[in-house]
């Protein structure tokens, strides 16, 4: 089984700036691509960015386009998203995903969760 662990969200004000970790345990192996979504309340679970365990094709949503940077590390199991000139509308619970096949934008498609780390940006 394959175990995914967010950290780093918190409280920041609006045009600051977080770090999220996902460290992967467990079957590493098993692991292609990870992504970060985030789900605000009252809202659909959506695609914030992606990356292959390579790290050679990243992709984002158009909403943190330029401020949000994903990377990834030891090996391709510890994920990152760096998170920059945060706005209000990027409050909502993180989450780490992986799944062992090319990375796609729909959260469907994702095997391995991790239970989620909240930010929240205030004004």
């Amino acid at each position: 089984q394959l175990r995914l662990v967010e950290s780093g969200g918190g409280l920041v004000q609006a045009g600051g700036s977080l770090i999220l970790s996902c460290a992967a345990s467990g079957r590493t192996s098993n692991i292609y691509s990870m992504a970060w979504f985030r789900q605000a309340p009252g809202k659909e679970r959506e695609f914030v960015a992606s990356l292959t365990r390579s790290g050679d094709n990243a992709n984002y949503a158009d909403s943190v386009k330029g401020r949000f940077t994903i990377s990834r590390d030891n090996g391709g199991i510890t994920l990152y998203l760096q998170m920059n000139s945060l706005k209000l509308e990027d409050t909502a619970v993180y989450y780490c995903a992986a799944r062992p096949a090319y990375s796609t934008k729909s959260y469907k498609a994702y095997v391995y969760w991790g239970q989620g780390t909240q930010v929240t940006v205030s004004s």
